[in-house]
């Protein structure tokens, strides 16, 4: 045991309250009730970081969103995780601290300056809630969604810590002298246990199969390209998404003044300011819509230097010097250079129509007949004109964004957000022979998850990561996830029963030791 004024204790009285002294009996009557603030606030950045961590495929929405009221393209998801991260280690060190201390038998003094941290986290973490609650709200089905793929081991980690926590809760119940708080502890406690313990009995996930069951691999659709090595929506992009074997192009069609049909993404008040130099190409025109600008001056502007100077994949490191060049000199493509690289190719394409309010699909479709491209690699999503689409064009394949709709056409191609369906409902479609494209999926845990759950597709900003996959993540019998889970469970018990044992006795110990001192000193004489 250290003693009083050791340097260990002294160290660790440090980090956790500022000062070396021991601090006054008053501090000391609150030191349990700040380690259960600390504790609370610890799990809360825990379950924040992993909401951030887990709307990651989603970040682009974070940096749309900053985008429209900032003009200003940063990657502010990133800054989101990095403060989430310093957060959440910050307070779970400070807990560490706080268990050490109580290992030691020193009084937890926490200091005003941490209280005050622990404040504002609580007040950030509130305010990221209330901010996903109200504009993003989709997002929390994608946290739902997750814990499907990593319910399994959070149980099981969830054991581990419950089995270090143990021993510091079995001190505490054997030092309480009243019953009242002895049975609070140990209700609190085995309701905490057997909420753990049983927790698999809710967990259903689709990688829970065996491994003759697994689907294929879903196939590869490159949204705008390949956005996160080359600028999106250009030609390089796309071109480089036909080295991951994409088997379709997602993009986005606009027209010009000029009735040309080209490619970009934004529109209305964002219309070109985000992926092109036209602030500086055309300062001070009107270019709040797509028909603003001719398509001869649409040719004037560059798609691609924005990529290199902002760099909202991190990846421009990943570029040679010669590639650099060549994504730094992109211009704004024709929807008709698009289809003779798909056809070239023999990759379909599948595009949503931005502006519809001026007879845009007849251009458009007027367009794709021109082009010579087989009818067959033309996915039709646009919901607008889709009866006389179909007239003109009986060889496109009609996409539906809505399980309805596709049921009342009789159609069989189904087009919606990753988190729209679920794996009984994908697997239900399959056996109708529905083809399921689901958007956008950028990460491998939950590329893994509708891998199990069996996709037939899925539009992705990462086609490079994605396409190197061989298998999802983790998959596994349940018989053996039943077996991993009754082993961990029966050794947590096993050991948790032992350290009670352990510590019962110990504290049986020195009450001894303490009672035969106290009969000792009545033999003895008095000085």
């Amino acid at each position: 045991m250290m003693s009083e004024d050791s340097c260990g204790r002294k160290c660790c009285r440090v980090m956790y309250s500022c000062n070396w002294r021991q601090p006054s009996e008053r501090k000391r009557k609150c030191s349990c009730c700040w380690l259960s603030v600390l504790t609370a606030v610890s799990l809360l950045t825990l379950f924040w970081m992993y909401v951030c961590l887990m709307a990651f495929n989603d970040r682009e929405d974070v940096n749309w969103k900053a985008f429209s009221i900032l003009k200003l393209w940063v990657n502010w998801f990133m800054v989101l995780i990095v403060i989430a991260a310093v957060l959440t280690i910050y307070c779970i060190l400070l807990l560490v601290f706080a268990l050490v201390q109580l290992a030691l038998k020193e009084p937890l003094d926490l200091h005003c300056l941490h209280k005050l941290f622990l404040f504002l986290g609580v007040v950030f973490i509130a305010l990221g809630t209330t901010g996903i609650s109200l504009q993003w709200k989709k997002e929390w089905h994608t946290v739902l969604l997750s814990l499907q793929a990593t319910a399994p081991f959070l149980q099981m980690g969830g054991v581990g810590a419950l089995t270090l926590v143990s021993c510091l809760v079995f001190q505490c119940f054997q030092r309480t002298h009243r019953i009242a708080s002895k049975i609070l502890i140990m209700v609190v406690f085995a309701g905490v246990s057997v909420a753990i313990f049983l927790s698999p009995l809710l967990i259903q996930s689709p990688c829970l199969v065996e491994e003759k069951q697994l689907p294929p691999k879903p196939a590869l659709i490159g949204h705008r390209g390949a956005p996160m090595l080359t600028p999106e929506n250009t030609l390089m992009s796309f071109r480089r998404s036909v080295g991951c074997n994409v088997i379709a192009f997602e993009t986005d069609v606009q027209l010009s003044k000029d009735r040309v049909p080209y490619l970009m993404h934004d529109h209305g008040s964002h219309f070109l300011r985000r992926t092109t130099d036209v602030l500086h190409k055309f300062p001070g025109k009107d270019f709040n819509h797509s028909t603003n600008l001719t398509w001869e001056e649409l040719q004037e502007l560059n798609a691609g230097d924005w990529f290199l100077k902002t760099d909202p994949f991190c990846s421009v490191s990943q570029l040679s010097e010669q590639e650099k060049k060549t994504a730094g000199n992109q211009s704004v493509p024709s929807l008709l250079q698009l289809l003779d690289l798909a056809k070239t190719h023999n990759t379909s394409v599948i595009f949503d129509l931005k502006n519809d309010d001026n007879n845009d699909t007849f251009d458009t479709v007027n367009t794709i007949l021109k082009s010579g491209i087989p009818q067959d690699l033309i996915l039709w999503l646009p919901p607008k004109h889709r009866v006389d689409v179909r007239e003109v064009a009986p060889g496109f394949i009609q996409v539906y964004n809505d399980v309805s709709d596709m049921d009342l056409d009789r159609g069989d191609h189904l087009n919606v957000k990753y988190s729209a369906l679920s794996a009984t409902e994908i697997w239900e479609l399959r056996s109708r022979n529905v083809s399921v494209n689901l958007w956008v999926v950028n990460e491998p845990w939950l590329f893994s998850l509708l891998w199990c759950s069996g996709a037939n597709s899925v539009t992705t900003n990462a086609c490079s990561l994605l396409q190197d996959m061989t298998q999802p993540d983790w998959t596994m019998r349940p018989d053996r996830y039943r077996m991993i889970w009754i082993t961990v469970d029966l050794g947590s018990l096993l050991i948790m029963v032992t350290l009670f044992i352990l510590q019962r006795e110990r504290e049986a110990k020195k009450g001894f030791s303490g009672w035969n001192q106290r009969e000792l000193s009545l033999f003895l004489p008095s000085e």
